[in-house]
């Protein structure tokens, strides 16, 4: 069974269909010891940075998501939810976030190496680059996904880093450390490649894996 966070932001609705297709029960809830008691939890998020840490804070899931993460088993962010995973953000003056992963968030610059500008927000479909093995990349070749975000992940350790995409800098789009994931696009939204990525980490929520396995699993 799969928990989906309910801190007030985020397409929650929508991951829980994409999980159903997929045959995995999953539920909806900010309730802590419910939460506790998943396989794996998935933290998803649309809007702003600091709103999004403000609620987590005030719903006292912070401190329930590093609980859960000492624990061994899975955690996925999606979208904001990646981005809230890391140290920092500069969106709307510096907010410190969940510091599960090192690094910071910041804001696409508009303007290219020429000087030449180009859109923000990154808003459509791009290709993945495989940077390194890990589970949730498993059977999956580099293919396209949906993208809609204005800032991104400056990684502080490449080894994070599991997939890219360019969009004038290389975004992180798939990171990854221990049993804690991140996607920077929306997996639900990302047709068969996405659909994969989600199978992969309820592939690991049935293993009932520690943390420890993890790096195992993806050379088996």
């Amino acid at each position: 069974m799969i928990g989906i966070i309910d801190y007030g932001m985020g397409n929650l609705f929508s991951v829980e269909k994409a999980l159903e297709r997929l045959g995995v029960e999953a539920f909806i809830s900010d309730d802590h010891e419910r939460l506790r008691q998943a396989d794996g939890l998935i933290l998803p998020g649309v809007g702003a940075f600091k709103d999004a840490m403000d609620l987590l804070n005030e719903y006292g899931l912070t401190k329930m998501i590093h609980d859960y993460v000492q624990t061994g088993k899975p955690f996925l962010g999606i979208c904001l939810g990646m981005q809230l995973l890391f140290e920092s953000s500069e969106e709307n003056g510096l907010t410190n976030g969940l510091s599960l992963l090192p690094g910071k968030v910041i804001r696409f610059s508009g303007v290219d190496r020429k000087g030449e500008s180009y859109k923000v927000p990154h808003m459509g479909w791009n290709k993945l680059r495989f940077d390194q093995d890990s589970p949730l990349l498993q059977g999956v070749d580099e293919d396209y996904v949906y993208f809609v975000h204005s800032f991104y992940v400056d990684a502080d350790q490449s080894d994070v880093v599991l997939a890219e995409a360019n969009y004038d800098v290389n975004v992180a789009a798939v990171v990854g450390k221990e049993n804690v994931f991140g996607m920077q696009f929306h997996p639900e939204k990302s047709s068969v490649m996405g659909m994969q990525l989600l199978r992969n980490f309820t592939k690991l929520t049935e293993k009932g894996s520690t943390a420890d396995e993890f790096y195992n699993l993806s050379r088996n």
